[in-house]
């Protein structure tokens, strides 16, 4: 197989993000979220690897024709971003005005994001809170806290996008990677275990996310405050 043909095969496994999008939001639309958030997980997974192939193959260079980087973006902001609100949205989690001011900063703030050309550091990971909503609402689904607390999350989380402070990208990420990258895998199967148990509380699972999500929430920052003895 020639590197222009795997370059191609590397577009089109990313394109299917858009159609694991839509399943997912059939799912939500039947309030089925434990389906939902399967299809985003597994979206989760095609983001992580098809990053890799991509700069393996070359596909800037061997298929120019398509814009891996518009069509990355785009099904990112339906699988991080607009899925994860709607869901937050209709779940229940968050009653009356809370919940407008939830989806209104997490899609008007996370749109701007995503625009910005100064997201990336230096070391590949992101300045400022990535938009990952789609780990963020899944968690908040796992552990149901009070809605005073979730509301409490998104206003900072959205506030942290327009910060310097440092997230990591457990693949890129090269520091501390040997520990990032296995928890990030840790992550997606605690998010697939929650999920295919409908979030049940007497589970491992919730807990599991918990931990393994505050590890991914400050690890970069914890690598901010610790730059000098790298």
């Amino acid at each position: 197989m020639n590197l222009r043909l795997k370059a191609l095969l590397v577009h089109l496994l990313t394109a299917t993000g858009a159609v694991l999008s839509m399943l997912a939001l059939l799912a939500a639309g039947n309030g089925d979220w434990s389906m939902m958030f399967f299809w985003l997980v597994v979206a989760l997974i095609v983001d992580g690897v098809d990053g890799p192939l991509a700069r393996r193959y070359d596909v800037k260079h061997n298929w120019p024709t398509y814009d891996g980087v518009l069509m990355d973006l785009i099904i990112d902001y339906l699988t991080y971003v607009f899925i994860p609100a709607y869901a937050l949205f209709m779940s229940g989690l968050l009653p009356g005005w809370t919940g407008w001011i939830a989806i209104i900063a997490i899609t008007y703030g996370s749109v701007v994001y995503f625009a910005d050309t100064r997201m990336k550091t230096k070391d590949n990971s992101f300045s400022g809170f990535p938009g990952c909503w789609n780990m963020v609402v899944l968690v908040l689904f796992a552990l149901k806290p009070n809605f005073w607390v979730i509301l409490f999350i998104v206003v900072v989380l959205t506030y942290a996008m327009f910060t310097n402070i440092k997230f990591i990208h457990p693949v890129r990420t090269e520091r501390w990677r040997w520990i990032s990258l296995p928890v990030a895998i840790l992550w997606v199967v605690f998010a697939i275990w929650a999920a295919m148990v409908d979030f049940h509380a007497e589970t491992f699972a919730r807990w599991g996310l918990l931990l393994t999500s505050l590890w991914l929430l400050f690890a970069g920052l914890a690598q901010q405050l610790t730059a000098n003895r790298a």
